[in-house]
């Protein structure tokens, strides 16, 4: 197609489209350093106050948080009076940038950009090489995962993802084995365990790290029947009544082994419940999900690379529903039924029987 026979009008709108997606990029980084700051937090709480009585409240230095407001003014996070020189975060924006909002923090989420940014050159050689990048290049991601997630079990675990298997709350009160794979730093099981002390719970991880946060938040807790191990969900031992794995099971190298796994440790009775991404393994029925975009970008950067690079089958976004129940009927289970959360567009939960 010659230039001529382009349609400038379309070609404008495109232009358009491109500097709000640049600009969005930036606010999503600055948001990102507002929750990390603690800048939304302070805000919230003020009547209308200058740069230098934001940055006095949140402890930080004046002339970053002066640059920092122009990003979010500019954005329209925040307001400006320019008669006083003073700033307001409106509590309609406050709602969904706040610690206070629990799982409606967006901020919380904004802080991922950051992380990205900190492997992009090791993504864009993972394209001209296939390779991946090791799980050793995102020091930051077991925390960020627990605080996102952190937020949404102390919220809706027990009164709303456990409620989703009809019994499983009755059986968790008179006391049943469970496992939770894929633990990071344990906090599903610490919940849980605190939650229905009758109950034995086991959370396993590939990393040292995180069983080491999740023990000492046990510890602190004073919890004695939650237990966590270092080990890989592809290879389990024991038998369960219950196991849980919660936005794990994608990201896996071998998903197939650890599900086979799952299946041989649960008893007769038993019974799997699986949260994972809720979307659809084909592009063309995830054009209008809210989150689309921000998917297929999370996969590169994270879950298709990671898997990759542990040569694993790099299943990204091809894991939807599609793809979940397949292999969760190649597994052993005969029976899944599939639940939602109000308000989670995140997550579809799979509840799951041989």
């Amino acid at each position: 197609m010659s230039v001529a026979e382009l349609d400038a009008a379309k070609q404008e709108e495109f232009a358009g489209r491109m500097i709000q997606v640049v600009n969005d990029t930036c606010l999503g980084l600055m948001a990102g350093v507002g929750h990390q700051t603690g800048l939304f937090d302070t805000m919230a709480g003020m009547a209308p106050a200058t740069s230098a009585e934001i940055a006095e409240a949140a402890g930080l230095d004046e002339r970053y948080v002066r640059e920092w407001l122009g990003a979010m003014v500019t954005g329209g996070i925040v307001d400006y009076r320019p008669e006083r020189a003073v700033y307001v975060l409106p509590t309609e924006h406050a709602a969904s940038l706040t610690r206070t909002a629990g799982p409606d923090n967006l901020a919380r989420i904004a802080q991922d950009f950051g992380m990205m940014g900190e492997v992009e050159q090791q993504v864009v050689e993972a394209f001209r090489t296939g390779a991946g990048v090791p799980y050793s290049a995102y020091p930051r991601f077991q925390a960020l995962q627990a605080e996102e997630s952190g937020e949404v079990f102390d919220l809706a675990l027990v009164d709303g993802i456990v409620t989703l298997v009809p019994g499983l709350t009755e059986r968790l009160r008179e006391g049943i084995d469970v496992l939770d794979v894929g633990t990071g730093q344990g906090h599903a099981v610490n919940v849980l365990a605190r939650a229905f002390p009758a109950s034995r719970f086991l959370g396993l991880d590939m990393s040292e790290d995180g069983i080491a946060a999740a023990r000492a938040e046990a510890a602190e807790l004073g919890l004695g029947n939650a237990d966590f191990r270092v080990g890989d969900s592809a290879e389990l031992t024991g038998s369960y009544d219950l196991v849980t794995a919660f936005d794990v099971i994608h990201d896996l190298a071998r998903p197939a082994a650890a599900l086979a796994a799952v299946a041989d440790a649960l008893r007769d009775d038993g019974v799997f419940l699986m949260g994972d991404i809720a979307a659809s393994s084909r592009l063309e029925e995830n054009i209008d999900h809210p989150l689309g975009p921000g998917l297929y970008t999370f996969s590169v950067f994270y879950c298709l690379s990671v898997s990759l690079s542990e040569g694993g089958e790099g299943l990204g976004t091809a894991w939807g529903e599609q793809t979940a129940r397949r292999m969760l009927a190649e597994a052993g289970f005969g029976h899944v039924h599939t639940r939602r959360v109000e308000g989670d567009i995140l997550n579809v939960y799979y509840v799951a029987r041989r």
